[in-house]
């Protein structure tokens, strides 16, 4: 079934936009407003002002806007004529851009808040300052931001509000912030050496060698997953001929994304997603309905060429493996083959403990197709998940230019959001590339094609990881399992013996023989987030015998090494968190 928006909250967000807007203009009455919408965590408000705004002056921002909440004004909405709100908003050129843009019979509509306060906005809004004095809000910091985003245009002060239901909530939302810089991905992946970023390959991540095995047991997962799941698994080249792109439309529709050389005066484009080559792999022998549903998979690098101001650790990169498969299907296979990836996709988040939500992305502006074939795929994929009875939030526009999506957003530990997964039904692709397969009357039909992500990309997945765990890996993901240290040199014997038990058995373990105190070993193990420890001195050694720590203060001793093993052995088949 549909789930909705919490619209209410959105309203009264954009509603303490406004707010913000008048108290800016109560304390520099020279501010020129641009626009001010609501965002997930709270609104921003892009304003011309002259004075530039730093931490030094939020207090008072702040003080303004209680003041202004405190005093129950209305928010009350009127209409006017494209010529009256020209003449209202003169002396701003940024509200008269957007008046000229509308047609000349348009009915536009102000907001004002009180009487002396009005500007330019749809709404809708809440009754009354008054609704909004419980709210929680803070503003948090202070960008440049070009006006309407181009770079050509004056650059802007876009003032941030962190704005919530209650205080409770906005107070929750700062510590959930302070949590996540300790999980940051990028302090976390340089503290426990999982990956660095060079400034000679800026977003082009290099993994470290404990990034390795974290990257290849999450690779091993998907090749166990999906082979069970009856997937084929390909490899498609890394760079392809621009005709190809033209004929999926992403030359047309990507280009501006994608990194292009010339080889013999032929036009290449270093592949910014993996499906066009699955496409060839399909053309490459013919198909009958036997064959369908026919599910290729691909762990595929790609590149895309990101705005350095948006990359950030292993969450924005410009080179990344998506874990993609490709469905070649016929059309009453459709909601059967959706429920199957909807499936997979719950079975891996499970795993790694993670609940999600779902959303459903329609038909976008710049998108190819029949209205015929949009509708009956997005009737398709709604259908699956009802059938599922899997809640949804419809996100009208957001679809992909051949065919709409659902996308899964993870909820990880400290109550963030994350878009991984998502299936992508497609019926343009295989009509552009003229896909083919013979049919039960022998004639030849057009397959229906579905893209589909579980982890989204390797990278991206990892770098999510990294922060839901904060480094602190489950047993059967961590670079190391085991860390077995001594208290004495003439202990150094035993340790070895215990540590070739562990190599034998395939756990990752590490020996720490040094000449230090025991705490500081500890201390060091701890740091770098290794699930055990072993510990071992005269008293183990005497009874051949081990004391372990764990994670969640678990301390035991005079353990016998083989039932340690088992259980080790345990963790990791089961996949334990």
């Amino acid at each position: 079934m549909k789930k909705e928006l919490d619209e209410g909250l959105q309203k009264a967000r954009h509603s303490m936009a406004h707010v913000l807007a008048k108290a800016l203009m109560g304390l520099y009455p020279k501010t020129k407003l641009t626009i001010g919408p609501a965002i997930d965590d709270g609104f921003y408000y892009d304003v011309d002002l002259d004075e530039q705004l730093t931490p030094d002056h939020f207090d008072a921002i702040e003080k303004k806007m209680r003041e202004i909440l405190n005093k129950g004004e209305s928010f009350t909405r009127k209409e006017v004529s494209k010529q009256e709100a020209l003449k209202l908003f003169a002396g701003n050129e940024y509200k008269t851009e957007i008046i000229n843009e509308l047609p000349n019979d348009a009915t536009i509509t102000l907001y004002y808040t009180g009487d002396n306060f009005f500007d330019l906005c749809r709404g809708p809004h809440v009754e009354s300052t008054r609704n909004l004095q419980n709210f929680g809000y803070k503003i948090h910091s202070v960008n440049g931001a070009y006006w309407r985003g181009n770079e050509k245009n004056k650059m802007l002060q876009r003032v941030y509000v962190y704005a919530f239901k209650s205080k409770k909530e906005l107070a929750d939302h700062i510590a959930m912030l302070e949590e996540a810089k300790k999980r940051d991905n990028r302090k976390l992946g340089k503290e426990l050496g999982l990956f660095m970023i060079s400034p000679e390959g800026p977003g082009f991540p290099f993994y470290l060698p404990n990034g390795m095995i974290v990257r290849n047991e999450l690779i091993d997962y998907w090749h166990q997953i999906h082979r069970k799941a009856g997937y084929k698994e390909v490899l498609t080249p890394i760079m392809l001929s621009r005709h190809l792109w033209e004929t999926s439309g992403h030359w047309d529709h990507y280009k501006a994304n994608m990194y292009t050389t010339k080889i013999d005066d032929t036009d290449f484009a270093i592949k910014p997603m993996n499906c066009p080559g699955g496409i060839l792999v399909y053309k490459n022998s013919p198909h009958s309905y036997r064959d369908l549903p026919l599910r290729v998979g691909e762990l595929g690098l790609v590149h895309r060429h990101e705005k350095s101001g948006e990359l950030g650790g292993m969450m924005r990169v410009r080179c990344f493996t998506q874990d993609d498969a490709h469905i070649f299907m016929t059309p009453s296979q459709i909601k059967d083959e959706i429920k199957g990836v909807v499936e997979l996709i719950d079975k891996v988040y499970k795993i790694f403990n993670f609940t999600y939500h779902v959303e459903l992305s329609t038909r976008p502006e710049n998108s190819m197709g029949s209205d015929e074939d949009w509708n009956l795929a997005t009737d398709a994929l709604k259908s699956a998940l009802d059938e599922l009875k899997l809640d949804y939030v419809i996100n009208e526009g957001d679809g992909a230019f051949y065919g709409p999506k659902i996308d899964f957003h993870l909820n990880d530990a400290i109550g963030r959001t994350w878009q991984c997964g998502t299936i992508q039904l497609d019926f343009q692709l295989p009509q552009r590339f003229e896909l083919e397969y013979t049919g039960e009357d022998g004639e030849k039909h057009r397959p229906i094609m579905i893209h589909r992500v579980v982890y989204g990309s390797i990278d991206r997945f990892f770098g999510i990881l990294i922060e839901h765990f904060a480094g602190a890996f489950p047993l059967w993901l961590a670079p190391e399992q085991v860390r077995v240290l001594t208290l004495a040199d003439r202990n150094n014997a035993y340790a070895e013996k215990i540590a070739e038990v562990l190599r034998n058995k395939n756990i990752r373990v590490e020996l720490d023989e040094r000449n230090e105190k025991i705490g500081f070993k500890i201390r060091e193990a701890l740091s770098m987030k290794v699930p055990y420890l072993i510990i071992v001195g005269d008293g183990e050694e005497s009874t051949g015998t081990i004391s372990i720590r764990g994670r969640g203060n678990e301390s035991a001793s005079g353990l016998k090494l083989a039932d340690f093993v088992e259980r080790l052995e345990n963790e990791i088949k089961t996949k334990k968190i």
